[in-house]
């Protein structure tokens, strides 16, 4: 085991928090109005009552975009924790499909399934991933018959309060930092070298986010008013009819 050095985070943190930054950018250039009306529930929307197209647009988009994101920075963590246990206990990136990292700790080889949050997954996921983790299991107890070997589903963020879940152990937040480094206060840590350039790619976005308001609030109102008043029946059957409707979006 290796003492981790905060500086080794600060710096991996400013040179790649940027691939988040402009994929989230690009992610709202590239969205198109059709899309994303096709991918949300257009009765939540009815039953929140909106009645102007700027305000549909708006929560349309949000709703779009802050599932986006939650996955984009899902996986700059996912990359970090790889990074930070590189560096402490030499993990590195697990070759076992669905699975993301392997190390020793004390005597016992560890395969992780890293994920953002705890409520990550349905049951199927689940129960991909604990096949992965017998798979696993199976090779490394093949090759290193003298050391046990634990499977763990690591979150990034929240807290987990029965961590045992028989086939593998589930920790988050605070416990999943301080066990891939050795930290306990590594998850407050990382907190401010995430803000690296934030302010000023944010204002990049925020520009971007009101031209796309401002753009599909247009389109909008051109295919789905009416006299000025929002055409819910258009707006479902564009979104679940079996006929496809023809529209300039």
């Amino acid at each position: 085991m290796a003492k981790l050095k905060l500086e080794d985070v600060r710096n991996y943190i400013e040179e790649n928090i940027e691939s988040f930054h402009e994929a989230r950018q690009q992610g709202l250039s590239n969205l198109k109005l059709s899309e994303i009306l096709l991918k949300k529930n257009p009765y939540l929307f009815k039953a929140k009552n909106i009645l102007t197209a700027e305000k549909f647009v708006q929560s349309l988009v949000n709703a779009y975009i802050s599932s986006q994101e939650e996955t984009m920075f899902g996986g700059f963590l996912e990359r970090l924790a790889i990074f930070i246990c590189g560096k402490v206990y030499s993990g590195k990136k697990s070759s076992a499909e669905g699975l993301d990292l392997e190390f020793k700790k004390k005597g016992i080889i560890y395969v992780v399934a890293v994920k953002s949050g705890t409520n990550w997954g349905n049951s199927a996921q689940i129960a991909k991933m604990k096949e992965s983790f017998r798979k696993a299991k199976q090779r490394l107890r093949t090759n290193s018959k003298k050391m046990p070997v634990e499977a763990i589903n690591g979150c990034c963020y929240g807290r987990i309060v029965r961590t045992d879940k028989g086939e593998y152990h589930k920790i988050a937040g605070q416990q999943f930092w301080e066990f891939i480094s050795g930290n306990s206060d590594l998850y407050i840590e990382i907190i401010e070298p995430l803000a690296y350039k934030a302010q000023e790619r944010n204002k990049e976005y925020e520009l971007e986010y009101a031209k796309q308001i401002n753009v599909f609030s247009l389109q909008f109102a051109n295919e789905f008013c009416l006299d000025g008043v929002i055409n819910w029946n258009k707006i479902v059957q564009f979104n679940s009819g079996m006929k496809k409707i023809k529209v300039n979006i």
